[in-house]
């Protein structure tokens, strides 16, 4: 099928930083809003500083089962720019697996659209890319966006949040106690248990929990999401997975420590978490995980670890990264690529299907998008997702609130300390959300 005839357009912006912050304003208009930022991050395979996606032209929401199917299926009647998210719950499409679990955010399972109007930066270039049925709005849209004073438009709203607890600490401990005898006994090796903390009756200004979640952390990875009455405000460091071509690149983080504000205690952290050999083998772990995923898709012998276990540092924690890579042939879906890595074993744990019936025995609610992937595919078959954590949810329509948080449990893991990481990654979401 052709693709979508878009209208594209270059300009030179004089303070690009000023600019991403209108433009994320004037967004707001609009009943279907994606908005991908790098916050300038230095890592490897970034294509743009920050993406933005508006307006409804087409849209594809659906439950499992057989998700994976109607967005190859839409994807490929489309072919053109398509943006949305996976949910963990996808897992169920995959192995004979159910979500059974408490859910108070009711998101669909999967939810992609096919967006009026694109911008893309890079540097100090916007690319503007318009479906050419809205056109003639791009001067008239510039101009708009030109003209905001943010320091007039943007008002403080009073957040009404209280956040509790899905389970207490001793329920938590518990919990994890009986998944080290699983693993004790050789039934898993590692598994990402993770909590809810939620709030009820909540009523919060979703670009201002935002702009100041993203003030917090500049994740690499970061994202707003509009989809009508749902809101997703994620400030990840992670990318799940990138289709460049022929290569797919994927960049698992497992291992955290937090981060001082002493530079020469910081910096030792940063070393010690380097060298930390409980840290190191739970990435170890699901980087040959992620190995075994590329592969079913892979040219034979084109998988490689390019870096491994290097720890990067970003304003909230220090993070260890591995990057592994694969090369596909032309012939294969975007799709399955997807969904032969889906979920990412960041989150899962080895074996996986082992490590997802711990995960949905022992966690008290639903993942929904916590633990899935936002991003986008392109009109070439390319594609650029991130893994969703250190995000927060909001259902406006039932005022329900939700943020997660887990970690990687192996042998080596001490409950306690395993509970005070939970609480370091929560920190920002926690902060994001006070007045």
């Amino acid at each position: 099928m052709n693709k979508s005839l878009r209208t594209s357009k270059k300009i030179t912006l004089q303070n690009p930083t000023n600019f991403k912050k209108k433009l994320l304003y004037w967004a707001q208009q609009y009943n279907q809003v994606v908005w991908l930022d790098s916050n300038n991050y230095p890592l490897q395979y970034s294509n743009y500083d920050a993406v933005l996606a508006i307006g409804l032209y087409s849209n594809l929401q659906c439950k499992y089962p057989n998700a994976f199917d109607k967005l190859k299926n839409y994807r490929n009647n489309i072919n053109d720019y398509i943006f949305g998210y996976l949910t963990y719950d996808l897992k169920n499409d995959i192995e004979k697996l159910t979500s059974q679990n408490f859910d108070g955010l009711h998101f669909p399972d999967l939810y992609f659209f096919q967006p009026k109007k694109l911008f893309f930066l890079k540097n100090n270039i916007l690319e503007i890319k318009y479906l050419t049925q809205v056109k003639d709005d791009i001067e008239s849209d510039l101009s708009l966006i030109k003209t905001i004073d943010l320091n007039k438009s943007i008002k403080e709203v009073e957040h009404n949040v209280k956040i509790k607890k899905q389970i207490s600490k001793k329920q938590y401990l518990k919990q994890l106690n009986t998944i080290l005898k699983h693993i004790n006994r050789g039934n898993i090796y590692e598994v990402n248990f993770c909590q809810e903390f939620y709030s009820e009756n909540a009523t919060i200004n979703s670009l201002e929990v935002y702009n100041h979640l993203n003030s917090i952390s500049n994740a690499p990875f970061a994202s707003f999401l509009k989809l009508e009455d749902k809101f997703i405000i994620s400030a990840s460091p992670e990318r799940f997975v990138k289709k460049q071509g022929n290569k797919i690149i994927s960049q698992p983080i497992k291992g955290t420590a937090k981060r001082l504000t002493d530079k020469i205690s910081d910096q030792q952290l940063a070393i010690d978490l380097a060298n930390d050999q409980k840290e190191r083998s739970e990435n170890i772990m699901i980087v040959d995980l992620v190995r075994n995923d590329l592969s079913k898709t892979a040219i034979k012998g084109s998988v490689k670890v390019e870096e491994l276990c290097k720890v990067y540092t970003f304003d909230q924690v220090h993070q260890m990264i591995s990057t592994i890579s694969s090369t596909t042939e032309h012939i294969t879906d975007p799709v399955d690529i997807i969904k032969s890595l889906f979920p990412m074993g960041s989150m899962t744990g080895a074996p996986k299907l082992s490590a997802m019936q711990i995960i949905e025995k022992f966690e008290t609610t639903k993942r929904s998008v916590y633990s899935g992937a936002i991003g986008y595919f392109t009109p070439e078959a390319d594609f650029d997702f991130n893994v969703v954590i250190r995000s927060i949810f909001y259902n406006k329509t039932n005022k329900y609130l939700s943020y997660s948080v887990g970690g990687a449990i192996t042998a080596k893991s001490d409950p306690e300390k395993e509970y005070e990481e939970c609480l370091v990654k929560a920190i920002a979401m926690k902060k994001a959300l006070k007045n």
